[in-house]
């Protein structure tokens, strides 16, 4: 598989860390771009977030798939040392698909086809280890499978979730719930407008927040990020990436730097989230350079602090 020889790379350093859970999408991505396609490669929300959060943490990842999903994905994952005992197979089920082609912008894109298959039946059910968790990243999906979530892991420190359009549009109500009960959420620009009923994304931004987690971060694509408290505002750029072969999984990335940085910390104050959101743009500048996972698995937790320093140099004036 990609990447292979860079398995041990990002274990040298480990130190205790938090236990980060990621509970999400696991799927099989149809992309098509100006310039390629790709049939069938590896996908999800629970993917992503896990593969560019192993750089940083252990990550034990929580997902559900059809008896279509191929093993070797299960063990390329294994390999990166993500914990894929929780990825559920379900017996004669079909695995989660998207198909979705990428406007010449490489911004906007058409979801061609949805086939939700067992994951819009997925009931996360987390055995011990899960539920022991201290940090935990709820990938989009239904608020009403975020929340089941959220009751099954007391211990947890720090919870964030992602959500959508869909969810925002026909379940606001448990989604209101759910913003009450979490720490953190991510969600793009056109969400929080969307959420908040207002095109300003400042005002947007605040309003969300106001709804209850104690941080917003807003995904602007390749415009960066934006980041609200109580406290404070700011806006992350984004790295500046010359090639951009496939966003797919780009968000999902984002997050798991985030929160992944956030885990091998252990803590998450203000200045633990500002390098956080920093960790999570230059790993989502990376899962762009080309399709599916294989950027993110021909680069190791060396290339990764190689371009942060550049992006520090980039934003010192």
């Amino acid at each position: 598989m990609p990447g292979a020889h860079n398995v041990a790379d990002p274990t040298h350093s480990w130190i205790p860390h938090m236990p980060l859970l990621v509970v999400g999408s696991v799927a099989l991505d149809c992309v098509e771009t100006p310039t390629a396609r790709r049939d069938d490669v590896l996908g999800g929300s629970c993917v992503f977030f896990s593969y560019a959060a192993s750089f940083f943490s252990p990550v034990k990842m929580l997902g559900t798939v059809g008896e279509d999903w191929p093993q070797e994905h299960t063990r390329f994952l294994a390999a990166r040392g993500i914990d894929t005992s929780g990825i559920e197979v379900i017996p004669g089920g079909k695995t989660f698909r998207w198909r979705g082609r990428y406007l010449p912008n490489m911004n906007d894109r058409e979801t061609l086809e949805v086939h939700l298959n067992v994951f819009g039946e997925f009931k996360p059910k987390l055995n011990g280890s899960h539920k022991e968790a201290k940090f935990v990243f709820l990938g989009n999906s239904s608020p009403t499978t975020q929340l089941s979530v959220l009751d099954q892991v007391p211990a947890a420190q720090l919870t964030v979730a992602d959500t959508m359009d869909l969810w925002i549009n026909i379940q606001r109500d448990e989604l209101g719930e759910l913003l009450r009960r979490i720490d953190g959420l991510v969600l793009n620009d056109s969400e929080a407008k969307l959420l908040a009923e207002d095109e300003n994304l400042v005002r947007a931004g605040h309003a969300v927040r106001k709804m209850g987690p104690k941080f917003v971060v807003i995904k602007k694509g390749e415009h960066g990020a934006m980041f609200f408290s109580e406290h404070e505002m700011y806006v992350m750029p984004a790295y500046p990436t010359p090639q951009v072969l496939d966003p797919t999984g780009a968000g999902d990335s984002f997050a798991g730097g985030m929160m992944g940085h956030l885990a091998s910390l252990g803590r998450f104050d203000p200045q633990s989230l500002k390098e956080a959101l920093a960790y999570g743009v230059i790993t989502a500048s990376f899962t762009v350079e080309d399709f599916s996972l294989d950027r993110l698995a021909s680069i190791d937790r060396g290339d990764l602090d190689r371009r942060i320093a550049d992006y520090k140099q980039m934003l010192s004036f």
